[in-house]
């Protein structure tokens, strides 16, 4: 990444602009067509804050948070980046920095503080005032039902582990296309479903902090029912509607060509990038009868078939893919038996989480998923990386982030180019934020912020994409 060489400034502090940044000859918004989505995304639970204000009940993660050694530096999601009382300026910085489109989600414990029962008139206007600021500001609304903020009334009754999380679901998601789908026609059901699922029932990282493989296997099977459910719900609710669910996915590769470390790989991939795809499309759960955990899984489930409630024909997928994987057999390890051989130890480009930077993957489950068939559109719907952002004089230069950026746009395009319909680019996150069980020691955003202050800087990643959104070239 060449040094910035013209910039304005502004008292001290230098603003890239156009000219600074070299390979803007070689791509453009209007290389990705004119009806193109550039959008940031965030979420409730990472960004409001304000967790008692306006009648706001507790959610998982505010319990979760208060469990000694569970967050990293002790961090807890409030104030987080006090978004509930700077919205308008939080959508000031999108817009200015050329976005087209704001991704957010909506805290089901603000509209429901009991989970299910009374709703919050409170809470309900709150999005009203944030739904009708962007449409103000001409910023497409793009809302996340279900982003890992389960209210912790609805744990205490099994969470995603009961099967009455689908009456529970359903009324929420009811509420919310009733109140805002005349203003929002871009919804996204479920945020990441294998993430919740395994992070909160199995492997006990992340809220609710349970580890018990059949927890885990009824929360995979009530959030594909909640997947499509929602999706019907939508349909039925909201006019026009463009209704999709968001997938994380990493490519999976063996260390070694040895066959247990090709089956090693291969029991994760379908873990990690089918287990919620394949059901939606009407496929029912991935089979692999050598493959223990989803032999467990189809025996958890075999009672109920439910394979036609699985299925929903989804507007589009969203695709988050933050990282590749190279895994090798690791006997010791239940069920997966398999191991992770980390970026750093194969001395391969990597975020300051450790992980591995890998445009080529990107393009390559992009592609993955539009084989599937039955896919019609795909929204890259969270594309970013953390590394350690410094402010320095009023500013943070964060090239790794730029090129980061640029090198999984164009690998966007390249997959447009072959014919797959890419209908939009999210970048994760515009400000730094509470990124959960991270804590606030791990930046993804476009925006630093002073946690102890709230004051908000443009990184230089900000202003790169303000310089790429506003190119002359786009038409």
């Amino acid at each position: 990444m060449q040094q910035f060489v013209k910039s304005q400034h502004y008292g001290n502090i230098a603003v890239p602009t156009l000219s600074d940044f070299y390979f803007f000859a070689m791509l453009t918004p209007a290389d990705f067509g004119k009806d193109f989505l550039w959008g940031v995304a965030i979420s409730a639970l990472q960004n409001e804050g304000a967790p008692e204000t306006d009648g706001r009940g507790p959610s998982i993660w505010d319990v979760f948070a208060k469990r000694t050694g569970k967050i990293k530096g002790g961090g807890k999601p409030y104030p987080g980046c006090d978004f509930y009382y700077r919205y308008k300026d939080d959508l000031m910085l999108a817009k200015a920095l050329g976005f087209n489109t704001f991704r957010f989600s909506i805290s089901w414990s603000r509209i429901l503080p009991e989970g299910t029962g009374r709703v919050n008139k409170e809470g309900i206007a709150f999005y009203h005032r944030l739904i009708d600021e962007c449409l103000l500001l001409g910023l497409q609304p793009f809302v996340t039902l279900y982003h890992w903020d389960l209210p912790q009334a609805l744990e205490r009754e099994g969470g995603w582990a009961s099967y009455d999380i689908q009456k529970w679901f359903a009324r929420f998601a009811t509420i919310c296309a009733e109140e805002y789908g005349d203003k929002v026609k871009d919804w996204i059901v479920l945020n990441e479903p294998m993430g919740f699922t395994s992070l909160g029932y199995m492997l006990g990282r992340h809220a609710p902090g349970k580890k018990n493989l059949q927890l885990f296997l009824s929360a995979i099977h009530h959030a594909a029912l909640a997947q499509a459910e929602g999706g019907r719900i939508l349909r039925a609710l909201v006019s026009k509607a463009h209704i999709g669910t968001s997938f994380s996915c990493s490519e999976v590769m063996p260390y070694t060509d040895s066959p247990a470390d090709i089956a090693a790989a291969k029991r994760l991939d379908a873990l990690l990038n089918r287990m919620f795809i394949e059901p939606a499309l009407g496929r029912g759960f991935p089979q692999d009868d050598n493959f223990a955990l989803l032999h467990k899984l189809h025996m958890h489930n075999k009672a109920w078939k439910y394979t036609d409630r699985y299925r929903f024909d989804f507007d589009f997928i969203g695709i988050q893919n933050y990282f590749s994987l190279t895994v090798k057999h690791n006997a010791l390890i239940p069920y997966v038996q398999l191991s992770e051989v980390s970026a750093a130890s194969r001395k391969v480009p990597h975020t300051a989480m450790g992980w591995e930077i890998n445009a080529d993957s990107f393009y390559n489950m992009i592609r993955r998923y539009w084989l599937y068939g039955g896919v019609k559109e795909i929204i890259i719907t969270e594309s970013g990386a953390c590394f350690k952002d410094t402010l320095t004089g009023g500013a943070v230069n964060d090239t790794q982030r730029i090129q980061y950026f640029n090198d999984y746009l164009h690998a966007a395009l390249r997959a447009k180019k072959k014919g797959i319909n890419i209908g939009g680019y999210f970048a994760w996150t515009l400000t730094d934020n509470f990124e959960w069980s991270e804590g606030y020691k791990a930046r993804f955003g476009l925006v630093h912020i002073d946690f102890k202050t709230q004051l908000r800087t443009i990184k230089n990643s900000g202003y790169w994409w303000r310089s790429f959104l506003n190119n002359s070239k786009s038409k």
